[in-house]
């Protein structure tokens, strides 16, 4: 069994991020913006809103922090959207979500230019990822191809199955995987709350992608010898063996899941890392228009 260390991919890739910033400085060109815009004050909105922004500078970025009351009207979000949509100094804009009941999230993700949708959740964005052309990718599902990339594991002709169906990652990874692309080239099935006979399905899959959101779902009687598992679930539950009196768990049941594996991810510490990092890649990419 190998750990698939995200942690570790995520410093490489930041490494990668920072040399080309400071390359397009040294010729002159301006370094890139991402805009955050965050409404409330959730607490886990914030912490990871703040560990986005702080990326931002430990790679050269310029960042544009924005924050809003709860009660803030959905025409004034708008309003700040569209400001950003035609400012020239901004490459990137992300709504940090959950949004409040009254304003409309479809609304507001259709306001953002999709030319500065780094998110990847734009119509046109996903429309393009579904067609196979180029297009700002969701981060969590970019951060799993890199993993992949990156530790070489083979996807060409593997069966590939996908745990959950949501626009965020089920769908864009099950797309991802299947397209004519490496990673990808994988023959990929999608499993949800509706489907009949998921241990028998994910029993075959020689790469099984959990994001069901259900802790600790996939158990060691679901999964493959020698497959790979890519565990998307995070769950915080209490526990008195942490100082913090928290722990992370996954969707999956690791301590007997691993055993059977060739490769799995751990939570934390596996796909998580890779999501902050896949939104300043698609900002990069933004910044020096590489995408449209």
């Amino acid at each position: 069994m190998k750990l698939i260390d995200g942690k570790k991919i995520n410093q490489e890739v930041k490494a990668e991020i920072a040399k080309e910033v400071e390359e397009m400085v040294a010729k002159g060109l301006k370094r890139p913006n991402l805009a955050v815009i965050m409404v409330g004050e959730d607490g886990a909105s914030a912490t990871y809103v703040g560990s986005k922004i702080r990326t931002c500078k430990e790679v050269g970025f310029e960042s544009t922090d924005i924050n809003y009351p709860e009660s803030v009207t959905e025409e004034e979000i708008l309003r700040k959207i569209e400001e950003i949509n035609t400012n020239d100094e901004i490459d990137g804009l992300i709504i940090q979500l959950p949004l409040p009941k009254h304003i409309s999230e479809d609304k507001v993700i259709e306001a953002i230019d999709y030319k500065k949708d780094v998110d990847g959740f734009h119509p046109i964005n996903a429309g393009r990822l579904a067609m196979g052309l180029p297009s700002f990718l969701p981060a969590t599902p970019a951060g799993i191809i890199e993993l992949l990339a990156r530790y070489n594991i083979e996807t060409e002709g593997k069966n590939c199955v996908v745990l959950g169906r949501s626009n965020i990652v089920g769908t864009p990874i099950s797309l991802l995987m299947s397209r004519k692309a490496k990673p990808g080239n994988a023959t990929v099935t999608i499993c949800h709350s509706r489907t009949k006979n998921i241990k028998e399905i994910c029993k075959n899959a020689d790469i099984l992608i959990a994001a069901i959101g259900q802790m600790e779902f996939v158990t060691a009687d679901m999964v493959k010898e020698g497959a790979t598992v890519i565990d998307v679930g995070i769950h915080r539950v209490k526990s008195d063996q942490t100082k913090s009196g928290w722990k992370i768990k996954g969707d999956v049941k690791f301590d007997e899941v691993a055993e059977k594996c060739e490769y799995i991810t751990p939570v934390p510490g596996g796909v998580g890392p890779m999501t902050i990092i896949s939104l300043l890649k698609n900002t990069l990419l933004a910044a020096q228009n590489k995408i449209y």
